[in-house]
């Protein structure tokens, strides 16, 4: 039987620390319900003490219910010189309404002398009092030790103490924190390898990323005996981020034999990283472990071929495990094993010495020859495919658009003006956008979302130019790649002009039309 791992969740409490990160209570509620649907255990959903806007949260979620995971509020100990129940962080915990707390507390002498100016024993009895309180209201309560390792490293015998002091007072939980992200591997392993075997309760760890070691710390620790991971689910937190949880389900799960969550929800492990990621606008590396689009993207030569023959000869999972897909890059050098790859997903029948292939590859290396560019354009090819093979019905035809571009700039220097036909209804919109290509895409989904509503979950999220040929100056050609994404997948598509607006339309044409034919498909799929 594996053994069971506890997760714990710190995306909106943690990670809302990240620069850039912002959540709305609506934005919260949303990624609870992402990771309650997953499995996890525990979800950290924020300080009610800190801010209006987490307050406000802890009463709305009373209304959700959850099917997985337990809400958890987080806060420190009691201040200095008052009982737990005068204080307004504790009593600010208690109105949360919500069984299981996450307190904080020093466990590295300095801190204690040089930061909150208390003394050692003081600062002893401001943990075992919270937590002795907190536990008198029936609560479930973890203590998160923090800068625990590098307390112990400069004062083993206090750092314990700290352990010994919640663990007496009830704690459930004793999170060992290597809050400044400093540890290495072998240090995690050793230290949390001794706590594991000093105390009879659960164990956690919580890793900060600072020099790049967070995943392994927790994997290490958990090797050691640790069965309670704290971390964000893809990664981002204060500084360089927290243990990014999705590659350490990964790996304890898929690798390891651990069980982080349910067995059949491990196939939503890249889903459910890129729901979080679109809920909080985060760009999530394609190279990332496990969920990243590219993490199992081959390219060209005996890569390609080994796999083919073999998916372990590149591969360490299959990429199902975690509801990820292979890819083949695809370039003007790629072969046959590669395109046709690609091809056989849109027409199963077709083989690597069907007329049907060689004819996708002359395409693309004239295509490419002429400054288009797929391997960085997976819609692109798709469309390409299915326009090569015959496959490939429009959604719409273009009457015209115009666009105007105004000075002075502000920030919405452009406006366009739209005239399609679907179906033989005829649709005019205008917008105005923070340039041409902005004001232009924002016209043209305003004329699409009539006939094609589900294009409102749909949007850019990443828009590149390079300049071809810089001998021609300004009537050099342009390639336009627009990455987009819903809530998910994410898709990337390439046009190629002398005109940068015409560039940008190819490519915008064909990002709609690729989330057209995947709704479409989806549908199918369901009838069926």
């Amino acid at each position: 039987m594996s053994k069971k791992i506890t997760i714990f969740d710190s995306t909106l409490r943690d990670g809302a620390q990240a620069e850039g990160i912002s959540f709305s209570v609506e934005d919260k509620i949303k990624v609870v319900k992402v990771l309650d649907e997953f499995g996890i255990s525990y979800i950290e959903a924020g300080n009610p003490g800190s801010n209006p806007k987490d307050l406000e949260f802890f009463k709305g979620i009373k209304d959700v219910e959850l099917k997985n995971s337990k809400i958890v509020a987080f806060g420190s100990t009691r201040r200095r010189g008052i009982k737990p129940e005068e204080d307004d962080n504790v009593k600010a915990l208690l109105s949360s309404d919500v069984d299981t707390m996450a307190i904080f507390g020093k466990s590295w002498d300095f801190h204690v002398t040089d930061i909150i100016h208390a003394e050692l024993e003081e600062n002893l009895e401001m943990i075992s009092d919270t937590i002795s309180y907190l536990k008198s209201k029936g609560k479930t309560v973890i203590f998160d030790a923090e800068h625990f390792f590098d307390g112990y490293k400069n004062n083993p015998e206090y750092a314990l103490r700290t352990l010994e002091a919640a663990a007496s007072a009830g704690a459930d939980c004793l999170a060992l924190c290597d809050t400044n992200g400093g540890c290495f591997p072998d240090e995690i392993a050793e230290i949390s390898k001794l706590v594991c075997s000093r105390f009879d309760i659960e164990i956690g760890i919580h890793c900060h990323n600072d020099c790049g070691m967070a995943v392994a710390n927790a994997v290490v620790a958990v090797e050691a005996g640790v069965t309670h991971v704290q971390g964000t689910f893809v990664g981002f937190g204060e500084r360089c981020g927290n243990t990014m949880l999705s590659t350490v389900i990964g790996a304890l799960q898929a690798k390891r034999g651990y069980e982080c969550v349910k067995n059949e929800n491990l196939k939503m492990l890249m889903q459910t990283s890129f729901k979080i990621a679109e809920i909080a606008n985060y760009k999530l590396f394609k190279s990332a472990p496990f969920v990243g689009r590219s993490a199992f993207a081959h390219k060209g030569g005996m890569h390609i071929d080994g796999v083919c023959k073999s998916p372990k000869s590149f591969e360490h999972i299959d990429p199902e495990t975690v509801g990820n897909e292979r890819k083949f890059l695809t370039s003007e050098v790629a072969g046959k094993s590669t395109i046709i790859s690609m091809v056989q997903k849109i027409a199963p029948d077709i083989d690597k010495n069907s007329p049907e292939t060689a004819l996708v590859i002359q395409k693309l290396k004239e295509l490419e020859f002429n400054g288009y560019q797929f391997e960085g354009a997976d819609g692109g090819f798709e469309l390409l495919v299915r326009k090569t093979l015959g496959k490939y019905k429009p959604f719409f035809e273009l009457v015209h658009f115009k666009v105007i571009g105004e000075q002075p700039y502000d920030d919405e220097s452009a406006s366009a003006v739209v005239k399609i036909i679907v179906d033989g209804k005829a649709e005019i919109t205008a917008a105005e956008g923070d340039g041409p290509v902005n004001a232009l895409d924002k016209a043209l989904r305003k004329a699409l979302e009539v006939f094609y509503p589900s294009l409102k979950e749909a949007h850019l999220t990443d828009y590149k130019v390079r300049v071809l040929d810089s001998k021609t100056a300004t009537a050099s050609k342009v390639r336009v790649l627009i990455e987009s994404s819903d809530e998910t997948d994410t898709w990337t598509t390439v046009g190629v002009s002398k005109d940068i607006i015409e560039a940008s339309w190819i490519a915008l044409v064909d990002s709609i039309e690729y989330k057209l034919i995947k709704d479409l498909e989806k549908k199918y799929k369901t009838f069926l």
